[in-house]
């Protein structure tokens, strides 16, 4: 019941109470009378890529530099790198984005990027992979391979 409620709520929400940010729009505060439902700041660094188009679009075409993590549901050590990559980028305060693959949705892409183990992680500038890496690291490491890649 409660969880109806919450939905009928967040339906009821119109376009312009529900603030949509595009990732390559430079984050903006929300207006004090604005309202949005999420468990996170309004700016995000992180996003799920939603198809060829979608990765085309927001990590190729991107001008900011992108960290493409290519993992799946059912891997142990995804699970593990995945949050502490997201902490990594978040401290870099928009410097970098990061895009999520799951490669059991997105075959084509991981096919297409030669993924043949999961964790692999990508470093995207201007739409080319700059660096790579499979397997998971410690925080200092991704500290430098983000470093590396925003040229800090």
């Amino acid at each position: 019941m409660a969880q109806r409620l919450v939905l009928q709520r967040l339906l009821s929400l119109t376009p312009r109470t529900l603030p949509l940010q595009s990732p390559l729009a430079p984050c903006v505060p929300l207006a004090p009378h604005s309202r949005a439902f999420s468990t996170s700041a309004a700016c995000r660094s992180t996003f799920n890529v939603q198809d060829g188009n979608d990765f085309q679009d927001r990590v190729v075409n991107n001008p900011k530099p992108v960290v493409v993590d290519f993992h799946a549901q059912w891997c142990g050590p995804c699970k593990i790198l995945g949050p502490r990559l997201e902490k990594m980028v978040a401290k870099q305060d928009g410097k970098v984005l990061m895009a999520k693959v799951d490669i059991d949705d997105h075959t084509d892409l991981a096919i297409e990027y030669e993924v043949s183990a999961v964790p692999t992680v990508l470093a995207m500038k201007n739409g080319d992979v700059v660096d790579k890496f499979v397997g998971i690291k410690d925080e200092d490491q991704l500290e430098a391979f983000l470093k590396k890649l925003i040229g800090a």
